[in-house]
């Protein structure tokens, strides 16, 4: 049997214990997806610590506890017919691909941040009304000032000098006031 049988046994076996669990432990049973959530943070931040120690076998075991839980809760949408395991997997090859028209497509790119810059651009395309729309309002503040941060500058709000922040800041100030004065409610 080669890896990748390998792990699609191991894949199916997990789909079957869950299944069963599902099926035959009470407390399984129960569990619905807002049930889940705070546990499933809970792993993450798990995930986060095993990282930060670089502790690989940790790691492992925390991948685990989230890969339960990602089953877990395509389990329960299978349930009521809104979406099951096969289109999560499918959902995010699809977004990978779309993601990634230089590796799938004709775009080309230079370095890892013109990957960025197209990402965020390719979100955009998608629908999204700010480039800060994938930032979960839940996020930790200093977590989630972090990724704006990240996610701006994806988008070129990036400066290397604090001055240059206040010139921008000034520009955005006096564009402002121009249309206080000219009454201008709607801009």
């Amino acid at each position: 049997m080669n890896k990748r049988e390998e792990q699609l046994k191991a894949f199916d076996r997990l789909l079957t214990i869950m299944d069963e669990l599902r099926e035959q432990c009470p407390w399984d049973r129960k569990q619905t997806i807002q049930t889940l959530r705070h546990l499933t943070i809970e792993e993450t931040y798990e995930l986060g610590d095993a990282i930060l120690e670089n502790d690989l076998n940790e790691v492992k075991k925390e991948l685990g506890d989230l890969l339960l839980h990602i089953v877990f809760y395509a389990k329960i949408g299978s349930e009521t017919n809104a979406f099951d395991i096969a289109d999560v997997a499918n959902g995010i090859c699809e977004k990978l691909i779309d993601r990634h028209p230089h590796i799938y497509g004709d775009v080309k790119v230079a370095d890892e941040e013109e990957v960025k810059k197209n990402w965020e651009n390719l979100k955009l395309k998608e629908g999204k009304t700010s480039v800060l729309e994938g930032v979960p309002k839940s996020l930790p503040a200093m977590v989630k000032a972090n990724r704006i941060q990240d996610k701006v500058a994806g988008v070129g709000f990036d400066w290397e000098h604090p001055e240059q922040v206040f010139e921008k800041l000034k520009e955005e100030l006096d564009e402002l006031q121009h249309e206080v004065n000219e009454n201008n409610a709607e801009k």
